[in-house]
């Protein structure tokens, strides 16, 4: 009994840290006052100025550009590379997927200020294009660790059974491997995607002056003390489309991909 009551306790603790922040600026995104310790009634204005505030839109751009361009690009090399390692010998693969999983291991900030460091002395002007090469450099890792699994469970033949029957080696690529590693590029795009939009600390010291993605974006606006609700509006809208999201996948949809038919 006692050890029931702990276990469910634990849970509905470990709910309320998880939801409680959500809820918090889910509520603060209806709130008249633009300071969050007090409370002047409910208005929807903070949801409208997302569009009128041109620095906040702006961040709010530049964020999703970059997040899609970064998973695009990661997704892609990503895949070549899990193929390579996938077809490497054995005794090199622990010393490349030591290389591979090194900015996953690294601390956020180690991982940024030596990207910093780094295009500093190439010269390179900081701003949108080092962002984003900085949003791949992390992001690959995830992609290839999504895909390799799927590559094992494949059939070692195929591959040259393909090219044996007349496909290049990209048609080969493209017409049985690809298929085969679907679910695990998507997942690892999928991943890509949420790293990148939701970082901050490599995103601070590989951007430049006048450009900013969201996250950045609240950073100096705290600092500056003019911080706009309407991050709140933001914040409440992704959290909503996350969860309606969710919510058609496991409810919508069967694990088989087939919608479930009422009788």
């Amino acid at each position: 009994m006692i050890k029931k009551f702990l276990t469910t306790l634990i849970l509905i603790i470990g709910i309320l840290l998880l939801y409680i922040p959500i809820l918090i600026i889910m509520l603060l995104s209806f709130n008249n006052s633009q300071r969050p310790y007090e409370f002047n009634g409910l208005t929807f204005k903070w949801y409208t100025q997302i569009f009128s505030d041109n620095s906040l839109f702006s961040a709010i751009i530049n964020s999703w550009s970059i997040a899609i361009c970064a998973t695009i690009i990661a997704t892609i090399l990503g895949i070549f590379i899990a193929l390579a390692i996938n077809r490497m010998k054995q005794k090199y693969k622990p010393f490349v997927m030591f290389l591979n999983n090194m900015p996953i291991l690294n601390a956020d900030i180690v991982t940024g200020v030596s990207l910093m460091i780094i295009f500093t002395l190439l010269g390179f002007t900081f701003g949108r294009f080092t962002m984003l090469l900085a949003h791949i450099f992390f992001c690959i890792p995830f992609v290839v660790l999504s895909i390799l699994p799927r590559l094992k469970q494949l059939d070692n033949n195929a591959y040259d059974a393909a090219r044996d029957l007349g496909c290049t080696h990209m048609q080969a690529i493209r017409k049985v491997i690809i298929p085969g590693i679907k679910i695990g590029i998507l997942t690892g795009a999928l991943i890509a995607f949420t790293m990148s939009i939701d970082d901050f600390i490599i995103s601070y010291y590989t951007t430049g002056e006048g450009f900013s993605n969201f996250s950045t974006w609240i950073y100096s606006r705290l600092n500056r003390r003019t911080f706009n609700p309407a991050a709140y509006a933001y914040n409440s809208i992704i959290t909503i489309g996350s969860l309606l999201i969710l919510i058609y996948i496991n409810i919508g949809i069967r694990p088989g991909g087939k919608k479930i038919e009422k009788n």
